[in-house]
């Protein structure tokens, strides 16, 4: 994770939720008075976020002393000691919701996308995010993907290229499309094809594409399909994917397996934050 980034991500954080001072906290302690906060798990699960812990207890006050108890990719169960802090009892309350927010969703990506690979053990099939992120929150929910055990897809439009339908509608067919933006690429830009028929595979396959998406595509049809598609181009299954249907699309031989609701119907994994004052 991109430390540098993630700092700037949390201070905008920050200046959305403190603002000009925290009207509770600033007005009720002295700036003296020193405590504990404790950063426990409230359900099972995979952990992921110590370096938001870390790093957010910092930005608001920098001489917050941090230890954490479970590294990312951590199982952890309800009571399970995560982290704790001691510092100012203002900069711990300043902190704990903007952590709290952060870490309880990337846990809950990190949870799921391990419980899908779980799910397809023992195939060669690997499970993939898609672009279906919160604005602003991507390298945290593709961190907690990768923690879960799962693999990045692309980051953005910017670093591989993808020809959806709209695409190839316009540029009146496969070939076409990908003749066209491989002119203008470098050679380390990868392109992929999504493709719904036999001939669109047939298609994609004549063209030369890097990476070949059956999209809402059966396992058995994708199975079959995959016989005629080279060793040399990437296979991918999107699309009608379901808990019941994983294993048998990760069975049909596909190397990737993207799935959106991993991000964009996250279930945030319940964490709490309890702080006591020193005496």
């Amino acid at each position: 994770m991109n430390t540098i980034k993630l700092k700037s991500m949390l201070e905008q954080f920050y200046i959305e939720d403190i603002g000009d001072n925290d009207v509770s906290s600033d007005f009720l302690f002295p700036e003296e008075v020193t405590g504990e906060l404790q950063i426990v798990a409230k359900k099972e699960g995979v952990f992921c976020g110590r370096k938001v812990i870390e790093e957010g207890l910092s930005v608001v006050d920098s001489s917050t002393r941090v230890v954490s108890h479970i590294e990312d990719g951590g199982k952890i169960k309800s009571g399970t000691l995560i982290a704790t802090a001691t510092g100012s009892v203002r900069s711990l309350l300043k902190s704990e919701r903007v952590i709290l927010n952060l870490i309880q969703r990337m846990s809950g990506i990190a949870t799921e996308t391990n419980r899908v690979v779980q799910k397809i053990e023992g195939t060669r099939t690997k499970v993939c995010d898609t672009r279906k992120t919160v604005p602003g929150l991507r390298m945290l929910d593709k961190y907690a993907v990768r923690t879960g055990g799962g693999v990045n897809h692309r980051n953005g439009l910017y670093d591989a290229v993808m020809l959806k339908d709209n695409h190839l509608a316009f540029a009146g067919s496969i070939s076409r499309a990908v003749e066209k933006v491989r002119a203008s690429l470098g050679h380390t830009v990868k392109i992929e094809v999504e493709i719904e028929t036999f001939e669109q595979l047939q298609e994609a396959i004549a063209a030369k594409a890097d990476i070949i998406m059956f999209d809402n595509c059966t396992p058995e049809a994708i199975k079959d399909w995959r016989q005629i598609v080279p060793d040399s181009i990437i296979t991918e299954a999107s699309g009608m994917i379901t808990d019941e249907t994983i294993r048998a699309y990760a069975e049909s031989g596909v190397d990737y397996i993207s799935l959106g609701y991993l991000t964009h119907s996250v279930k945030a994994l319940d964490i709490s934050a309890i702080v006591r004052i020193s005496e």
